[in-house]
């Protein structure tokens, strides 16, 4: 997995003070950010945090470069509907001889690991055979309709991928670019930096944050899941780990 932040708003931790004493203040907008020293900030976001006010937040947002996830981590991570995607797409582009995500338990364990790596070899040689087939009869078609034959070559191999590509594993890997703002990204660390969520998404949203408090830490005071600023909401199915937790995000 590699995780790059490659854009954030800048000076968010102001902005979003600002935002938030606008809805209070007469001053005009310039004279207010001009009073926002760097202490005032501190304390305002700290004041916002304790009440809980969320909205103003939402004008910082923060990009990121994804890569070597897993189809699986796709389907979990765009049910965080208030984000923007852009994935590499498997209609346009060749997966033949694919890279795959291996889960721990599967790589630790020499059996496991042997048939997981048999069934992905399998996967692609039927991809493979499948994409070889299409293109040709969507090539034959193409051309007896009288298209050129290296343009229907070209078009016929995007037609073979859009449907070769249903025998793909859901181990396949991808690549996207994330868009999120401070509040998503704030229930989405909530959520998913939790023992309790999935192995591969969890490293993915501990890394996310990493990244945000490295740029901005007062906006991600305290995020992480749920028992960094509370108690575990997890119930029944709590870890049980609440203070190891504690620790290890208040470090991060």
């Amino acid at each position: 997995m590699k995780v790059e932040l490659l854009a954030y708003t800048p000076d968010a931790d102001k902005l979003v003070a600002a935002a938030a004493k606008l809805c209070y203040a007469k001053s005009d907008i310039e004279t207010l950010m001009n009073k926002l020293t760097p202490e005032k900030v501190e304390n305002f976001l700290a004041m916002l945090s304790d009440l809980g006010h969320e909205s103003p937040v939402e004008h910082a947002s923060f990009t990121f470069g994804i890569e070597g996830v897993s189809r699986a981590l796709l389907a979990q991570i765009t049910r965080h509907r208030i984000a923007s995607f852009s994935v590499q797409s498997q209609r346009y582009v060749d997966k033949s001889g694919f890279d795959y995500i291996i889960p721990p338990a599967i790589g630790d364990d020499p059996e496991a690991l042997e048939e997981f790596e048999a069934a992905m070899r399998e996967d692609a040689a039927h991809y493979k055979a499948l994409k070889e087939i299409l293109m040709k009869n969507h090539a034959r078609k193409l051309i007896k309709e009288g298209l050129p034959e290296s343009e229907a070559m070209k078009v016929a191999e995007k037609a073979a991928n859009e449907d070769a590509r249903f025998v793909l594993p859901n181990a396949c890997d991808t690549r996207m670019i994330l868009t999120m703002n401070v509040r998503s990204l704030r229930n989405f660390f909530r959520l998913r930096c939790c023992q309790r969520a999935q192995w591969e998404i969890r490293e993915l949203a501990t890394e996310m944050l990493r990244l945000c408090k490295g740029v901005a830490p007062l906006l991600f005071s305290g995020a992480g899941p749920g028992c960094v600023s509370g108690k575990c909401t997890e119930g029944a199915f709590s870890c049980g780990k609440a203070k190891e937790i504690r620790e290890k995000f208040a470090s991060l």
